[in-house]
């Protein structure tokens, strides 16, 4: 792999180098619309900052601007318009493969009609999110970063760990875990419709697996939103990630082809013909893994998987859009024990051999339409799928207590099939009335309709889930924005939901204020009542009674819901630099606990692996709490190099029905990040190297600690329940570096890098278990030292 990876670099320096020495250029447009009504702005002046001569442009009567020949690297752009807040956008990536296209959003200024100047704006398209409504706790996506920052795969799940407040820890999938909440309780949402598990091998009722289904070159900004967020989102207790597909160049075809870790993948966008305004984005990808051992480069336990995502954007007259995107992906893999170390690994068990397959797709079409310049409305429409078939072995050896793994015997162990299918209509109406005043509402109606089948066929057959079925939730929202002064902005609303399965209401208000204390600093407060629906399966699961019939004991569970606080400090401490600091305090109650014994287990501690919810007669009477302090100091690129500091310290703890507090399998107490890059102007021709690094310490998960004596006698793996997450497991510690180049030439981009992944190859602990086989207490590790290549061409 070494010898292709240098090769390919060679072969690109050989390319790049025989092209003239000529200094590219490319086209910058896009459109400017009115932040609060999405109006289009006529005469917006847009320049680039220190171009000579002056390259810059007006927006016209659809909110339209471009600019012709600008120089390929990184320039910074400034927007300006009378009564408006002014947009600068700083060390903005030209590339000579693809023409930039922004969509940019102007808030309107409340002081007058003259024009004034701006210290802190709103608009500032680094820090602040797309949703008008969002508080605090909440971070702007940008997939550039995606690519930028060293060890993230390309995979938006892995960039969100750089933010304080979220934890990963776990290298073999991209669970978010944010302020000490489970990751099952994130909220995936696109276009602005609920989306399942948008991960390949992602199981039902969890949020994240190995590899994202989301690809980072698809994406447009995104919000990421981590507590007491606005009224729209709903059934989420600890984060929304909000995402957001750009458009299609609408006036050229573009092409890209990359490989990486995500896959090999191609895509291309544009417009249907030279007189259309539509356009349309595809992109196919498929597993890197899996291509390799096609061509015979056999690897145990292949991961299989493919990906394809199409959006198509189309004008309807001069005040509507018509959109029509999908996205899905298929997985399957297959674990032979005998392949399997004798400590376990990530993902096997030497005493078996398991096969699954996963399948997620999501299509959505919607109409967005704009009445007045003051008034817009949107209607979605969508469908998505997603399945999982598994099927496991049990494997029993010839030599039982020795190394050889010929098979004596192998009988079915379990067996499950889960399909989920969901139909959606979505609403959403906005109004601003003037720049003080902006209302917005919405709702949303989910019909599902599941088929749930999961059996256990060893000591003896047990059902363990068997359910066919309809049900609905009912979304709906209220948000108001009122900007007070220009210091002083309020953000109120109230969401309520209604799930038929069990007939269960609840009603959310939400609040939040934002006040400047000077034009360098920025106070925040905001708080939130929070509700989050039971994983489907947790509600069809089938306990078996003596007399041989089962019952399903947790089909009545209620809403968990969580009382949301948040603090929040800002300061800019220079034009790239500011320090942000954050409070919190979440109190969680209704959480589904065992009622029919005394028990440490708690609905709270699942979701963050591949297996389902498997406990039965539980009551919503358990409580938990995560209380927290988060810094950030980030200095945005600038200067060509950036870096980014975060740290949370945090403390996750909750009850189970026998009384006692206990820390949460998420509670770390703490993680530290440290990321900065370098960038290096090589030559003429705007070409660029870059050097980017990262550090992650956090401390140790608690884990579920083994009760070797018990295991031994039962030939499998059993825990010492009262000694549940009282043990942590030591501190994770990775470091990843990241080497890149960027060559600009004619309409093409060449774009190469390494990225060597736990640098250091530190062996962090993964999980513990009892092998009968060798009848001691084996420690499966995490990633050791991984390279990973990556080339991209954009023309």
């Amino acid at each position: 792999m070494k010898k292709i990876f240098y090769s390919l670099m060679c072969i690109l320096f050989c390319v790049g180098f025989s092209e003239a020495f000529a200094q590219g250029t490319q086209t910058v447009r896009g459109k400017i619309l009115d932040a609060a009504s999405k109006a289009p702005i006529i005469g917006v002046n847009v320049y680039v900052v220190g171009s000579d001569p002056i390259i810059g442009s007006a927006s016209d009567e659809n909110g339209s601007f471009r600019l012709e020949k600008v120089p390929v690297g990184r320039v910074s752009l400034k927007a300006a318009f009378v009564g408006y807040e002014d947009i600068f956008i700083k060390d903005l990536i030209v590339n000579a493969g693809k023409e930039v296209i922004l969509d940019l959003s102007m808030t309107e200024s409340l002081t007058s009609l003259d024009e004034v100047t701006v210290t802190y704006q709103r608009s500032d398209d680094e820090r602040v999110t797309n949703n008008e409504m969002v508080t605090l706790s909440a971070k702007p996506f940008n997939p550039s970063e995606t690519l930028k920052y060293a060890g993230s795969f390309g995979d938006p799940s892995r960039m969100a760990a750089n933010f304080a407040g979220v934890n990963v820890g776990n290298d073999s999938r991209n669970d978010i875990v944010v302020r000490g909440n489970s990751p099952a309780s994130l909220l995936w949402r696109m276009e602005g419709v609920n989306i399942p598990n948008p991960n390949h091998f992602g199981s039902l009722g969890t949020s994240g697996g190995p590899v994202s289904m989301v690809n980072a070159n698809l994406l447009a900004k995104s919000d990421f939103l981590m507590g007491a967020f606005p009224a729209e989102y709903s059934n989420a207790l600890g984060s929304v990630f909000d995402l957001k597909l750009r458009k299609g160049n609408d006036e050229k075809r573009e092409y890209l082809a990359q490989v990486a870790f995500n896959g090999a993948e191609v895509g291309a966008e544009g417009p249907y013909s030279k007189k259309s305004k539509a356009s349309f984005l595809i992109n196919y990808r498929y597993s890197i893994f899996a291509l390799m051992s096609n061509i015979g480069f056999k690897i145990a336990g292949t991961p299989y998987y493919q990906d394809f995502t199409f959006k198509t954007d189309m004008p309807v007259g001069k005040r509507g859009t018509f959109s029509l995107w999908t996205l899905g992906g298929t997985s399957r893999i297959t674990f032979l024990g005998k392949d399997v170390s004798t400590d376990g690994d990530a993902y096997g068990n030497e005493s078996e051999n398991s096969n699954v397959k996963f399948f997620a797709g999501i299509g959505a079409m919607s109409y967005e339409h704009r009445f007045t310049d003051k008034t817009y409305g949107k209607i979605t429409l969508s469908a998505s799928r997603s399945s999982q078939n598994y099927n496991a072995d049990t494997v029993v050896y010839k030599d039982r207590f020795g190394k050889d793994k010929e098979i004596a015997s192998e009988a079915p162990r379990e067996q499950a099939e889960f399909i989920n299918e969901k139909m959606s209509v979505n609403l959403a109406l906005s109004h601003k009335f003037n720049a003080k005043h902006k209302i917005s509402l919405g709702s949303i109606i989910d019909f599902s309709h599941f088929n749930l089948r999961n059996t256990d066929l060893i000591p003896t057959k047990k059902e363990l889930v068997n359910s066919d079925g309809n049900t609905m939730l009912a979304q709906g929202y209220f948000q108001w924005k009122y900007r007070m002064t220009e210091n002083l902005t309020m953000n109120a609303g109230v969401n309520g939901m209604y799930y038929q399965l069990n007939k269960q209401a609840v009603v959310e208000p939400r609040l939040g204020f934002n006040y400047a204390l000077t034009e360098k600093s920025t106070l925040s407060i905001g708080y939130g009542l929070h509700s989050n629906i039971q994983p489907v399966l947790m509600y069809f699961y089938q306990n078996k009674l003596a007399d041989g019939t089962y019952v399903q004991s947790n089909k009545d569970l209620n809403f968990t819901r969580s009382h949301h606080f948040v603090a929040g400090y800002e300061r800019s401490l220079g034009k790239s630099l500011r320090l942000k600091v954050e409070g919190y305090y979440q109190s969680l109650f209704d959480v589904p606990i065992e009622n029919s014994k005394s028990s440490y287990y708690a609905a709270l501690v699942e979701g963050s692996d591949f297996n389902p919810p498997s406990v039965g007669f539980l009551a919503n009477k358990g409580t938990g709490s995560n209380v927290g302090v988060e810094i950030t100091l980030e200095k945005s690129f600038s200067n060509n190099y950036y870096f980014l500091v975060t740290t949370s310290l945090f403390d996750s703890k909750y009850k189970g029905s026998d009384g006692i507090e206990r820390n949460t399998p998420f509670n770390s107490k703490y993680v530290f990040n440290i990321l900065a890059g370098k960038e290096f102007k090589i030559g003429k021709n705007g070409d660029i190297l870059s050097i980017n690094w990262k550090f992650t310490a956090a401390g140790g998960r608690f884990i579920r600690t083994v009760d070797l004596a018990k295991s031994a006698q039962a030939d499998y793996t059993i825990y010492d329940d009262a000694r549940t997450y009282t043990e942590q497991q030591k501190a994770y510690l990775r470091t990843d570096l990241k080497i890149s180049f960027k060559m600009n030439r004619k309409n093409i981009t060449h774009e190469i890098a390494l990225d060597l992944q736990n640098f250091t190859n530190n062996q962090n602990v993964f999980q513990q278990a009892y092998n009968p086989r060798t009848q001691k207490i084996g420690t499966a590790y995490q990633q050791g030292f991984l390279p990973i290549p990556f080339y991209r061409m954009t023309f």
